[in-house]
């Protein structure tokens, strides 16, 4: 049995959502709030910003007239704007269903703007794709005409200028289509997580969710995937069956454990550079009861929540996944009035299973004094990303991440000096995720996301708004980095490496080293670029 259909448009409107989506869950809130569903379509989507002026010099002979063209050594001045740039688009226009825009365009800051807006993107122009023909006609189109083709379905991950990239939006391609007998769903490149959890509501099966139902299945999965239930499952890039995609040659294809498998592999964790994908098949998993939500403490108990937090994710069964989190929030109108201003400390719970056997559980945190909201409660799986409340408008952002071996006494106290009460941290959220569990297991079919054996791993997030703010974020992650010398191999997952991260940070040396190859085997112009690259800026494999 099948079932398809396309995503639904997404609320996107402040009254809908909230601008930072701080609790989204209008059923257990304790202030009035208003959260109806509208046909808003959601706008652009995540990033982070690194200017690159010159990359290598690489030619490709055209079959017409031989002509020598540069492949990826274009000059980051105004190319954009000159008449032959335009007259190469004129060509892309001619093949295309989707619209192309180019910087004199009324609406090019809304096409070009990436999820972080402190990311300045300025591509060659941006083409809002029709179908995956619009995909595979871009990618020949960029061959032809030496340049650099890139895919941001609502624009999460950005983290460079793309000067002179052809940026490809996605977001049309929302195709879901369930397999009940298989226990599989197909979806389209430009579907969201909400969305396919809303699609799976009523089968009894989810996926591997991550936090946010902003960011795209596509995205989410193939840079690690850092689900909810991946204790329980592991890394959702694992759960990858098949991807369809459009190769560096500009064919469509698909590729799976039999046809080209070590393509297969590496898109399976080594993210969006080795072809631009317009669908994935994902297995899916049974849909349990699922019991989440918050609590918080004032921030001043931090120390304390951490000491009885480490010691319940110590023994923690598989079904329960426990992030810790420090917040400050703003003294903003759209920040509830129970927490607009204040600080805290807080646990999120997503626990697959009834509600006795979480409270169960959750007694040790229950016991520490001083709980000011609880948000616990049955929670539907398409309101899984209710749980996190995490923002989903677009904004300015900053984020650090790591892996932690520990969480020791030591490196609490030096955290709380960090992020606690009296800090002055002007951190939005400081968040140390429990992971062990599946997120450990290995398997000789898994994909480049492979494994993770640290037990944690630490995010903070920041919003650089005023004056000062971003120098003064940038010198709290230098503060953290303090914190935990010692307790850290310094790397993290693809998924979290924030705007002008070190994309090294994010794969062992043997992984990196083997995803180069692949990309240099199956891209050797270089042509397709993503937002997490394989190969530095020369096109050369990075070293280090």
């Amino acid at each position: 049995m099948s079932l398809h259909t396309s995503a639904a448009p997404s609320c996107r409107s402040n009254q809908c959502a909230g601008r930072f989506g701080w609790l989204d869950r209008p059923d257990r809130r304790s202030w009035p709030s208003h959260h109806k569903r509208c046909g808003a379509q959601s706008a652009p989507g995540l990033g982070g910003a690194q200017t690159i002026a010159n990359r290598s010099t690489k030619t490709v002979t055209d079959d017409d007239d031989k002509r020598r063209k540069t492949v990826d050594s274009i000059n980051t001045e105004t190319l954009s704007r000159s008449g032959r740039a335009h007259h190469d688009l004129d060509s892309l226009r001619r093949t295309v269903a989707g619209r192309v825009y180019v910087p004199d365009d009324p609406e090019w800051d809304r096409v070009r703007a990436p999820w972080a807006r402190n990311v300045e993107q300025t591509p060659l122009a941006v083409l809002e794709v029709a179908d995956a023909e619009d995909v595979r006609h871009a990618v020949r189109w960029a061959v032809e005409n030496g340049r650099q083709v890139t895919a941001q379905p609502v624009g999460h991950g950005a983290n460079d200028s793309l000067d002179q990239v052809l940026l490809l939006r996605t977001r049309a391609l929302d195709s879901i289509a369930i397999d009940l007998d298989a226990g599989t769903a197909t979806v389209g490149a430009g579907v969201k997580t909400g969305e396919l959890l809303n699609a799976l509501r009523h089968t009894g099966l989810t996926f591997l969710a991550g936090s946010n139902p902003d960011p795209t299945v596509v995205g989410m999965t193939i840079t690690g995937g850092m689900s909810w239930f991946g204790r329980a499952y592991g890394l959702a890039a694992n759960s990858v069956v098949s991807v369809e995609l459009v190769d560096a040659k500009g064919r469509l294809r698909r590729v799976n454990h039999g046809e080209d498998p070590e393509l297969f592999w590496a898109v399976r964790g080594g993210g969006g550079d080795f072809g631009i994908i317009t669908s994935l098949e994902l297995k899916l998993v049974a849909a349990r009861d699922l019991y989440g939500g918050r609590l918080f403490w004032p921030i001043e108990a931090m120390p304390q929540v951490l000491r009885v937090y480490r010691e319940v994710t110590r023994s923690a069964p598989d079904q329960l996944s426990l992030w810790y989190y420090t917040y400050q929030f703003p003294p903003l109108p759209d920040v509830p009035e129970p927490l607009r201003g204040r600080g805290f400390a807080a646990v999120a719970v997503a626990y697959l299973g009834s509600a006795d056997g979480a409270e169960e559980l959750l007694q040790p945190l229950r016991s520490v004094p001083g709980l000011v909201l609880d948000l616990l409660g049955p929670t539907p799986m398409n309101e899984l990303g209710s749980i996190a409340g995490e923002p989903t408008d677009p904004m300015p952002s900053l984020e650090q991440s790591m892996f932690l071996d520990d969480l020791d006494d030591e490196v609490i106290e030096r955290l709380t000096a960090v992020a606690g009460a009296g800090s002055g941290s002007p951190l939005l959220s400081l968040q140390i995720r429990h992971l062990g569990g599946a997120f450990r297991s290995r398997h000789p079919d898994d994909g480049a996301a492979g494994h993770i054996d640290a037990p944690y791993v630490l995010f903070a997030l920041g919003i650089p708004v005023g004056p000062g703010r971003a120098e003064a974020i940038a010198a709290t992650f230098s503060h953290i980095d303090d914190a935990v010398h010692g307790h850290t191999d310094g790397r993290t997952v693809p998924n979290f490496l924030g705007p002008g991260d070190d994309v090294r940070r994010a794969w062992p040396p043997q992984v990196r080293r083997r995803l180069s190859q692949i990309k240099l085997t199956v891209d050797p112009m270089n042509t397709i670029r993503s937002n997490r690259r394989v190969l530095d800026h020369a096109g050369q494999p990075r070293e280090g």
